[in-house]
């Protein structure tokens, strides 16, 4: 993935990043609206770590998995909805509710 999907879709990454950086704090993230050296500078803060040991930890992350709704390939959906399920709250069903992508009967 290349940062440009994060920047477009930053919003959806909020969840991930949280998940995977635990200091990390919607407001900060509002103020970084997927500005890229914004987000390697914040990362390094809340880390306690160099610049470039923050961006090698954000390249590694990118590797990872995407949330469903920043891909809408038909190939990936199922892989992405399984795959995003830990972002979904208990009780609620990830295949449910995808009405607004128009392809529910």
């Amino acid at each position: 993935m290349k940062w440009h999907h994060i920047e477009e879709n930053w919003h959806a990454f909020y969840e991930a990043i949280m998940d995977r950086w635990e200091d990390a704090d919607e407001d900060s993230l509002d103020e970084i609206d997927g500005e890229q050296r914004a987000f390697i500078a914040y990362i390094a803060e809340i880390t306690d770590q160099t610049p470039a040991d923050a961006r090698e930890e954000i390249r590694n992350w990118i590797m990872g998995e995407l949330p469903a709704d920043v891909v809408m390939d038909p190939a990936h959906d199922n892989h992405s909805i399984t795959n995003s399920a830990k972002y979904i709250p208990d009780g609620e069903d990830e295949y449910a509710d995808d009405a607004r992508f128009g392809d529910d009967a």
